[in-house]
């Protein structure tokens, strides 16, 4: 994979799937996935291009920081399906798309009122359960809306709601932070 001879720009500019090649979809094998990455880092190394002078080992860690990038990308979910919607030309746009169906943002103004009436571990634990069943529910519709129905514009909106729900996961996890040291 790596070859200090060869056309980095071109080597370098292949997908994360292709790069691991896996199947570019949604659902992965997460040992499979860390296997790979093992591997790539192995063929990679910086270290086994001593001999071929420092251009080899600059080129080498060029590959070894875009294997870890990708292996980032591809083992968060959130991200993967991100990443899988920008491909198909569904970008996400989060920072300028807010819009999110009336039904979640009546949930989200819930789950903010529940977290600021919470004054016990008990009730944030019970809140922070029902959002991370949320979660996982959001993430199986977006890989059903990915890898069965292609529809990466309504995945795209999936994501948009899962990065929401994301922040107030840290939202919870800091309350209990602040029971803890209370």
């Amino acid at each position: 994979m790596v070859d200090a001879a060869g056309p980095l720009s071109a080597q370098l500019a292949v997908d994360d799937f292709e790069l691991f090649d896996i199947p570019k979809q949604f659902s992965q094998d997460r040992a499979a996935l860390d296997a790979r990455w093992k591997n790539l880092q192995r063929e990679a190394h910086p270290d086994k291009f001593s001999a071929q002078g420092t251009a080899a080992q600059r080129v080498a860690m060029q590959w070894s920081v875009r294997i870890n990038e990708a292996y980032q990308r591809l083992k968060d979910p959130l991200r993967r399906a991100a990443y899988l919607c920008e491909l198909a030309g569904a970008p996400i746009n989060a920072e300028n798309n807010t819009a999110m169906p009336a039904e979640f943002l009546m949930q989200q103004m819930q789950w903010r009122e529940e977290l600021d009436d919470a004054t016990t571990a008990e009730s944030l634990e019970n809140l922070h359960q029902e959002v991370l069943q949320t979660r996982a529910a959001a993430l199986a519709h977006c890989e059903a809306l990915i890898d069965q129905a292609l529809d990466f514009a309504k995945a795209a909106q999936q994501v948009r709601a899962l990065m929401f729900i994301e922040r107030f996961v840290k939202d919870i996890d800091t309350r209990l932070d602040q029971l803890d040291a209370a």
